[in-house]
């Protein structure tokens, strides 16, 4: 698959760019990319939830009345947890939810991410671009040149680039990312995916 090459104003380069069957063209693979998914958001997760038991509330652990001959329920302290302020019963409390999946399945669901991208139609090739400073309204005039502005958008750069990232942080819709470092996820969440040609030589060089 041959794709046609952008400059930042929006105009074709003239170039065209190979998309390498092996990584664009392969049979997707869903339980991989299943995997590598909910394996990511699992990832994200800080697990630092907690609620206080019966023995961490505060309050006193002596019996209110005796248990029998008062008419009332029979209680023991003010921390039960039957009573407001009282503790929880089973509650969550701080967990690892991290989890590793093996090189080959990351590789696997990445590659059938990218290809679904290519058989959507939603990859753009660009040249390299730079800015000398960080600007939004400059990354804003790239997108809008690209007719992207409305389009949740993934920009892959071969190399860290600074001000592009600065200027693409505050665009709601857009997302930059070295190559290397494009989850399965993020591939995913975006509806078109942005490719410097640094970035594809990167990505091609990253799989062999």
């Amino acid at each position: 698959m041959q794709l046609d090459v952008y400059k930042k104003d929006g105009t074709l380069s003239g170039e065209k760019v190979a998309l390498a069957p092996e990584i664009f063209e392969i049979t997707p693979n869903d339980h991989a990319i299943y995997q590598a998914v909910t394996t990511y958001l699992a990832n994200q997760r800080q697990g630092t939830h907690k609620t206080k038991t019966y023995g961490e509330v505060a309050g006193s652990g002596k019996k209110l009345w005796k248990q029998k001959h008062t008419g009332r329920a029979r209680i023991g302290a003010v921390r039960s947890p039957l009573w407001k302020g009282g503790g929880t019963i089973f509650g969550p409390v701080p967990r690892d939810y991290s989890n590793q999946l093996p090189k080959k399945v990351k590789m696997l669901a990445r590659k059938s991410a990218l290809t679904y991208k290519a058989k959507d139609a939603a990859i753009c090739v660009v040249e390299d671009f730079d800015f000398e400073s960080p600007r939004t309204k400059e990354m804003a005039a790239v997108l809008n040149a690209l007719k992207l502005t409305d389009k949740k958008a993934l920009l892959l750069v071969g190399k860290s680039e600074t001000n592009v990232w600065k200027s693409g942080r505050n665009i709601p819709k857009l997302k930059v990312l070295e190559a290397v470092k494009a989850s399965t996820y993020d591939i995913l969440n975006s509806k078109i995916l942005v490719l410097q040609k640094s970035a594809l030589e990167v990505l091609e060089k990253q799989f062999q």
